[in-house]
């Protein structure tokens, strides 16, 4: 296929084809080449990967990799065309996604059925992020650590009423303030879970 033949390929904007690494609570997790913007959200889980695993409900979904904002089942989005999705409507394309408050990112598609704790979900992603810094800028190297020692609290029961506020005001003392964009990257997850 010629460059100009892939470029006609997925919506204006958004063109060619994109790899999918579903993960999480579906029957058949894996990785999808699809055409930008030709599947839904509900295609990913319920075609592509065989539906949630049995006798679940969907509960939220990281749609484009670790540092994507979590979108809750239940959330619906008005977009600036008129057209309101619910989760399972959303195109996987990048302006859809950013019209609902996340992104497509990495393409790594982490699906949440009714059995996850979302304090653990944080919590393991924080983790992640705090082993993963360079530790080259102060706010990234301390406040992914704070934010993990926080999502530890929580997870063990010991966490205090104010907690969860000081979870995102760590969070967004963090965005917008290191050298690189692993600030923003692990900040993002702890501001939209505790927001949502």
């Amino acid at each position: 296929m010629a460059g100009a033949e892939y470029a006609q390929l997925g919506p204006p904007n958004n063109t060619g084809t994109g790899t999918l690494c579903v993960s999480g609570d579906v029957r058949r997790p894996g990785y999808f080449e699809v055409e930008v913007g030709k599947v839904t959200m509900g295609e990913v889980i319920n075609d592509l990967c065989g539906g949630l695993k049995p006798g679940r409900s969907l509960k939220a979904i990281i749609p484009g990799g670790s540092s994507a904002r979590v979108l809750r089942a239940d959330e619906r989005f008005m977009l600036k065309d008129g057209r309101e999705l619910g989760v399972m409507d959303i195109p996987m394309d990048f302006d859809t996604m950013a019209a609902c408050g996340s992104m497509a990112g990495s393409g790594g598609v982490i699906i949440m059925d009714d059995s996850r704790s979302m304090s653990w979900v944080l919590n393991n992603l924080n983790a992640f992020y705090a082993h993963e810094s360079c530790g080259q800028c102060t706010p990234c190297r301390e406040g992914s650590l704070w934010m993990q020692k926080i999502s530890d609290r929580i997870v063990a029961g010991n966490a205090s009423p104010s907690d969860v506020d000081e979870l995102e005001r760590v969070a967004n003392n963090i965005e917008g303030r290191t050298i690189c964009a692993f600030g923003e990257a692990c900040s993002w997850p702890t501001q939209s879970f505790v927001r949502k």
